[in-house]
């Protein structure tokens, strides 16, 4: 597979390319990250409330356990503790699913900070990269010996346009069928060079 250009200029420009792109993943990996974790400081008061309810709960538990060994009212007397213990737990459950949403809100945030503008740039960059390594390898397989400069030659007449093939002949097309070696050559050279390739 043949993932860069020939030509100095093209080959430091693929490689630029491909270095900006990877510097544009990690830079946003890195805003996504940022902000993940600042999202995830939302949870603190949540934290702080499922804490505060549980060590309540636990002592009204308590306290009811205690006044619920006094004898004869004990158990009328432990029974607005218990009930207080359990709209305590109920108060922790709510600083619970606080956090938990702060947490998924954080996750889907980051993700999608990270994914949208690494996703542009993927879909705009990588297909042009490809088309180029695709069309270079295929191209270079042809490029074995002169002979297969005819066949470059044909299709420079067929895809460049008619202002480049001019500056090569006055009549590519006859000097092609002749087989004049320097018109050969040079259209070869247009189609080569734009599939990143030099003539041999």
């Amino acid at each position: 597979m043949k993932l860069y250009a020939d030509a100095p200029v093209r080959r430091s420009l693929q490689l630029a390319g491909d270095l900006l792109l990877v510097v544009w993943v990690v830079g946003w990996l890195k805003v996504a990250d940022v902000v993940h974790d600042a999202t995830l400081g939302l949870a603190a008061p949540g934290r702080k409330i499922e804490a505060a309810g549980g060590g309540l709960a636990s002592r009204l538990r308590e306290a009811g356990s205690a006044v619920g060994e006094v004898p004869l009212v004990g158990d009328d007397v432990r029974s607005p503790f218990d009930g207080a213990g359990r709209a305590a737990d109920q108060i922790a459950a709510a600083g619970t699913s606080q956090v938990q949403a702060v947490q998924h809100l954080a996750f889907w945030l980051g993700l999608c900070v990270a994914a949208i503008p690494i996703a542009v740039m993927v879909v705009g960059y990588l297909p042009r990269r490809w088309r180029f390594a695709r069309q270079a390898t295929a191209a270079r397989r042809f490029v074995d010996s002169s002979a297969d400069l005819a066949l470059f030659a044909l299709r420079a007449m067929a895809n460049q346009p008619m202002h480049r093939l001019a500056r090569v002949s006055d009549d590519p097309v006859a000097a092609w069928r002749d087989g004049d070696p320097d018109v050969v050559r040079a259209l070869a050279a247009l189609e080569l060079e734009e599939s990143g390739l030099r003539v041999p």
